[in-house]
């Protein structure tokens, strides 16, 4: 089996298994059942368990920007930019492993690490990333910073909030009610500007 074929296996399995059953609770030897590989091939690809979990942090972050790039192509306005950040969280929430949706794969992850660690900060930082593309569009609709940043922080927290709901309620319909709400608050921000 070439490298690449393995590492693509070995990473499959994981995001699988890292998912559905925690970081933690997932054994190397889980993996190379799952992904059908020797041990040897993982620490071929992967010098160590961090180095997979950090492909794994990655390669959530990928799936997520490829949903946010298809949904911009739709998206003609600011408000539609926005929206599509939320329609993204939601197609990748419903394109969850074996309909065991448990949330943001991302979060999930961090929250089985210590603050601070490379873990965490790799999520931070991911996360960080997805506040700045709301800041993005809504400086395409407000021209105050500061409440450019206010409405981007909001809707951060309306968006981990409902993802980490949808989580525990195994389903995504915490998401489609928060698109909505994002899209009151920014109509609300807008009449609110105008006056």
């Amino acid at each position: 089996m070439k490298s690449h074929q393995a590492k693509d296996k070995i990473l499959d399995a994981a995001k699988t298994l890292f998912y559905k059953d925690g970081i933690h609770a997932t054994g190397i030897n889980t993996i190379t059942d799952q992904a059908g590989v020797a041990k040897m091939s993982l620490y071929n690809n992967f010098p160590s368990k961090a180095d997979l979990i950090e492909a794994y942090i990655e390669s959530r972050n990928i799936e997520w920007q490829a949903l946010y790039a298809k949904r911009l192509v739709t998206a003609h306005t600011p408000l539609d930019k926005i929206l599509a950040v939320f329609d993204a969280y939601r197609d990748h929430a419903e394109s969850a492993v074996d309909n065991a949706f448990r949330g943001c794969g991302m979060l999930n992850a961090a929250a089985e690490f210590p603050a601070h660690s490379p873990e965490r900060d790799a999520v931070k930082l991911l996360k960080e990333g997805i506040e700045q593309l709301l800041i993005e569009h809504l400086s395409e609709l407000f021209s105050d910073p500061k409440q450019i940043q206010y409405i981007a922080t909001m809707l951060s927290f309306l968006l981990e909030g409902s993802i980490a709901r949808a989580g525990l309620e195994c389903s995504s319909d915490k998401l489609i009610m928060v698109r909505k709400m994002a899209e009151d608050l920014i109509q609300t921000q807008l009449q609110l500007t105008a006056k």
